[in-house]
């Protein structure tokens, strides 16, 4: 099994730095089934490659097979049951073994870590991506459908049964080509999930850790795929229990509308009505606004846009902004907004632009309502004060919302171990929340209000906890700003 990553960024030898790979070594890492080998065939200024092969041992792969449970599929009617343990294509095709051994090799540049080049981790760089021997079920549209929409060209190629009969057709291997300029964590976290997807057989024994496994790998892209039904029931074998796990946490913790997560999986929980979380923080806040009349609103870390087409529908609202780390994020919130649709009238009343709430902006002033939808839990505690001194201290709107899982109520939630979602720093219990609001309300000026979000449980209180923080003074947002 071959990977190449192959990159044109100047200096293309960067790469050596973001793989946490030196160039001028070959460097092998063993695997319970074999060994991963990295080393790079092409090393300039203008382009550099990186390569990983995967050598499969047969034999060490068939005993593990052979135990069973998690060690392999050594139950009976599993694909790789008798004599499937030992003819197969697992030593020469990219699979679940290839998404493995990746995610070991490259779990720090998987993970976006980079201490020599900090800022590069962060960046979207030109990138290909070449894997000779991919088993693909669906062949060439569903190889397109699930790479394209995540912002790579795709050149896939079907390998022929046998060059020498072309009339027996082509086998189900691609040659798969992805270019595109993306985060480099971003394209092996991508590949670690949709290798075992496009596969669609896992060498291993599935549990319910396999959705923590995917909603961390999947985190800031498999929530917008327009296919992530496809991607998740595909992932987790289809195993009904597990999909509907893992739809229901993306639909409701992971801040994307969903109208029937369970109709996806099961046709008979149509019967579901609940109306989504996140679809209830929205009108949560919206209701929070409406309270204030607010003729401008910053959405702070808005992640693809979804409260911002609301707030732009709100009668009242002259001014929109959005703002985000992310600059993916703020190219998909343009999409859903459609703002090369937009009158010239229509654009004035939006901006997008590109920060980080922990150091001052000058652009996050002058708005008289700001929301914290689901952000506090993603930051860093270390460097809570600092977001807490920019957004309170020098952006000091006229009210800011904030909204923030409650932690007791997880245990609510079937299959969930760990934060509710894998880039979250912390979670607050209620009189946590409750305490930190207060503290900030009183040494920033602001008055603070507690409400819940969601069915309020009796034992472990609403599943999202909010405050309306407002400030004091009698300056006008729009006069501080002057």
């Amino acid at each position: 099994m071959l990977l190449t990553i192959s990159t044109t960024h100047r200096p293309a030898t960067d790469l050596g730095f973001l793989l946490h790979k030196h160039p001028d070594r070959v460097q092998a890492f063993d695997q319970s089934f074999g060994t991963a080998t990295v080393f790079y065939p092409e090393v300039g200024e203008e382009r550099c490659t990186a390569a990983l092969l995967l050598e499969v041992d047969p034999v060490r792969l068939a005993r593990r097979a052979g135990k069973g449970g998690k060690g392999g599929k050594g139950a009976k009617g599993s694909p790789d049951f008798s004599l499937a343990q030992y003819v197969n294509d697992r030593s020469y095709a990219a699979s679940s073994l290839f998404g493995v051994a990746l995610a070991d090799v490259f779990s720090t540049a998987r993970g976006g870590r980079c201490a020599a080049r900090p800022e590069l981790a962060e960046t979207a760089i030109p990138l290909e991506l070449v894997i000779p021997a991919l088993p693909c079920r669906g062949g060439v549209p569903i190889a397109r459908r699930l790479f394209e929409p995540l912002g790579w060209t795709v050149g896939a190629e079907p390998v022929p049964l046998d060059p020498d009969f072309p009339e027996w057709g082509d086998s189900r291997y691609l040659r798969l080509t992805l270019t595109g300029t993306v985060r480099l964590a971003d394209a092996l976290s991508q590949l670690h999930v949709l290798l075992p997807v496009l596969d669609e057989s896992k060498h291993y024994w599935q549990g319910p850790d396999e959705v923590d496994k995917l909603l961390r790998s999947g985190a800031g892209w498999l929530a917008e795929h327009p296919d992530r039904e496809l991607v998740v029931r595909r992932y987790l074998g289809r195993r009904g229990h597990l999909t509907r796990a893992a739809l229901a946490r993306l639909a409701e913790l992971d801040d994307v509308v969903e109208d029937a997560v369970a109709e996806a999986v099961e046709p008979d929980a149509a019967e579901d009505t609940r109306v989504p979380l996140n679809l209830r923080r929205h009108e949560a806040v919206l209701a929070a606004l409406a309270e204030v009349r607010p003729r401008s609103v910053i959405d702070l870390g808005c992640g693809p846009g979804q409260l911002l087409a609301r707030l732009l529908a709100t009668e009242g609202i002259a001014r929109v902004a959005g703002c985000d780390v992310s600059v993916r994020s703020l190219q998909s919130a343009a999409r859903r907004l459609h703002v090369d649709r937009m009158t010239e009238r229509q654009q004035e009343r939006l901006t997008l632009f590109q920060s980080a709430l922990t150091y001052d902006d000058p652009r996050l002033a002058g708005y008289d309502a700001a929301v914290l939808m689901e952000v506090v839990e993603h930051v860093d505690p270390p460097r809570l004060e600092a977001l807490e001194r920019v957004v309170l201290g020098t952006a000091r709107p006229g009210t800011v919302v904030v909204t923030t899982p409650n932690r007791e109520h997880n245990v609510r939630y079937e299959g969930l171990t760990g934060m509710r979602h894998p880039d979250h720093r912390f979670e607050w219990d209620r009189a946590e929340f409750r305490a930190w609001a207060e503290r900030v309300a009183a040494a920033y000026g602001y008055t603070v209000e507690l409400r819940g979000v969601g069915d309020d449980d009796l034992e472990v209180g609403p599943p999202t906890q909010m405050a309306i923080l407002t400030r004091t003074d009698t300056t006008t947002t729009e006069e501080a700003g002057r």
